[in-house]
């Protein structure tokens, strides 16, 4: 008697663990009924994210255009700076000098070039009077000429030396933010100086690359007609940082590259961004998210999808009631939950929703509802929640 007892509370220990499976498989009700669902076409939001690099929509590289030591830094990293503020100063003694020797240069010749014309005038009026002949006026005619023409290289000369000066005091191109400042005072420059002086970006509004498969590319330029048209079609974009917090405005894609990149078979977008509060830098990183929807969705439960070696399969259910074991296709892009079929399945097909580890192709089932297949689960579990499974173990067991 007592080894009767034993038995019977294994079995409802037993049934108790059936009652509690979970996941892809299903509660063992003793019966061959599957939960089947059909396939209906719905509108699904979603997102597709790719990696995104920030940049100024202007970032200059500060490079001298003469060589020297650094005698002034005028501007600190980060600060803001306008057209043409001054940024440092290099050595110029010698570029003083030689604007001196320049402006010498230019004096010396307006002199010859006045003695020149004073000795041409004068000729040309004794040529009137008959006193020289024409060898004599033509003679200091080209004098004057040849004085004229060393008075204008001399300006010439004293202008380049100017402007050779004027490239000691380091101007900014454009207004925007100092970028990192590797050089200090005393640092010998020159143009080819690797890195640059420093960086100036333009950062009241930014561009933000990122790059989107060559089939995508060609899948929106078809759709829209043409490169251009796609672009201006492009929804608008988020910005998710790299704290994982999304960006405050929305961008808009502007531009896009004209070739393909060969290594990844990608094509480079630019979406720009505004940056009123000056929180996005250049050389940031983040992600781009593009919002998308779809009006005629085929969308499933991950749960009922088995995935064997990459690819993907349901149970649909077939004549007689018997299952088909389907390979679909889904979207690469998904919510973590469900999946956007693809191929595979149409509107109108039905699908087996749980127990699936349970089928084989070709096996007949009794369908039933969800519905059904979660009130028999809530039937089962009741059993070990009301108190009468513990009290049939009990009786078993003598106490009642």
């Amino acid at each position: 008697m007592k080894s009767k007892k034993i038995l019977m509370i294994a079995a409802m220990s037993a049934l108790l663990v059936s009652c509690e499976g979970k996941g892809g498989g299903m509660p063992d009700f003793g019966d061959n009924e599957f939960p089947v669902q059909q396939v209906s076409s719905q509108s699904a939001s979603m997102q597709t994210t790719y990696p995104a690099t920030i940049k100024g929509v202007q970032d200059v590289e500060i490079r001298p255009k003469v060589a020297g030591f650094i005698t002034r830094v005028c501007v600190r990293e980060g600060q803001t700076v306008g057209a043409g503020q001054l940024l440092f100063v290099i050595d110029n003694e010698t570029y003083q000098a030689q604007v001196r020797q320049a402006q010498a240069a230019v004096n010396t010749a307006t002199a010859q070039c006045n003695t020149a014309k004073l000795t041409y005038d004068n000729n040309q009026k004794l040529f009137e009077q008959n006193v020289i002949g024409q060898y004599e006026l033509e003679s200091a005619r080209n004098t004057y000429a040849s004085a004229q023409a060393q008075l204008a290289q001399a300006r010439a000369a004293l202008a380049s030396a100017k402007e050779s000066l004027s490239f000691c005091y380091v101007k900014s191109p454009s207004a925007g933010v100092i970028g990192s400042l590797p050089y200090k005072v005393g640092a010998m420059v020159s143009a080819s100086s690797t890195p640059a002086l420093t960086t100036v970006s333009n950062n009241s509004a930014m561009e933000v690359y990122f790059s989107v498969s060559e089939k995508d590319m060609l899948d929106l330029t078809k759709t829209a007609g043409s490169a251009q048209a796609a672009i201006n079609a492009y929804p608008p974009v988020k910005l998710m940082l790299a704290d994982g917090t999304t960006y405050g405005h929305e961008g808009k894609v502007t531009k896009a590259s004209g070739i393909i990149d060969a290594a990844t078979g990608s094509v480079q977008l630019i979406a720009n961004f505004p940056n009123p509060e000056r929180l996005l830098k250049s050389g940031g990183s983040g992600s781009i998210v593009v919002p998308r929807s779809d009006n005629s969705a085929l969308i499933i439960p991950q749960s009922c999808v088995m995935e064997v070696q990459d690819k993907k399969f349901v149970y649909v259910l077939g004549k007689d009631n018997k299952v088909k074991y389907t390979e679909i296709t889904v979207d690469p892009h998904n919510d973590g939950n469900t999946f956007i079929v693809r191929s595979g399945l149409t509107a109108g097909d039905k699908y087996v929703t749980n127990g699936i580890t349970k089928l084989t192709d070709g096996m007949q089932i009794v369908p039933i509802t969800p519905e059904r297949y979660q009130q028999k689960i809530d039937e089962a579990a009741k059993v070990g929640t009301d108190g009468s499974a513990k009290g049939f173990v009990d009786a078993m067991q003598g106490k009642k």
